[in-house]
């Protein structure tokens, strides 16, 4: 059985203790989908989407000096976007309506990422021993492994630059 196969039998048992789930995206860091329950979205761009959005993130998290990161939640009018770790280089992001109990979306959030990061641990880790563009024998990857070197949230980002409509300081005045 493919890793792929393994985490979307996650991702729906996940749909099953939410009520309120409408849709599952695990994605590397890199923005690589792994595997995907997402109906009426694009996930290729979701998984960009969220890479991206971990990069900052990231540098909040750092910036604010709150240790690693851990999850991300983000609310909007019709309901709620939730990314959680998976390991170091991967990611879990929910979708749910508005109406979702949130502090289960979290808990159940949470262990989906721990599991997956273990599948993809034993599936894909540093232990196995074989090159990294090559599957185990019977099996293929959705998309290439993961580098397990690389932090989550490694993505560069610009500097805040003056918004363009704030005059500069004159000198002197």
């Amino acid at each position: 059985m493919a890793v792929e196969t393994d985490v979307l039998d996650e991702m729906r048992r996940l749909r099953t203790r939410i009520p309120r789930l409408t849709g599952s995206l695990a994605a590397t860091v890199d923005g690589l989908v792994l595997a995907h329950d997402v109906p009426e979205t694009e996930p290729e761009g979701l998984a960009a989407l969220t890479a991206a959005a971990l990069g900052v993130a990231y540098r909040m998290a750092d910036a604010a000096a709150r240790g690693e990161f851990r999850e991300l939640l983000v609310r909007g009018t019709r309901g709620y976007i939730a990314t959680y770790a998976a390991g170091t280089t991967a990611v879990l992001t929910l979708l749910a309506d508005d109406r979702v109990n949130v502090g289960r979306l979290h808990l159940e959030g949470r262990r989906s990422g721990a599991r997956i990061a273990d599948l993809l641990e034993s599936r894909l880790g540093p232990a196995s021993g074989r090159q990294a563009d090559q599957p185990p024998a019977g099996e293929s990857f959705a998309a290439p492994p993961p580098d397990p070197a690389r932090r989550i949230g490694t993505l560069p980002v610009r500097t805040p630059q003056r918004p363009a409509h704030q005059p500069r300081p004159q000198p002197g005045g």
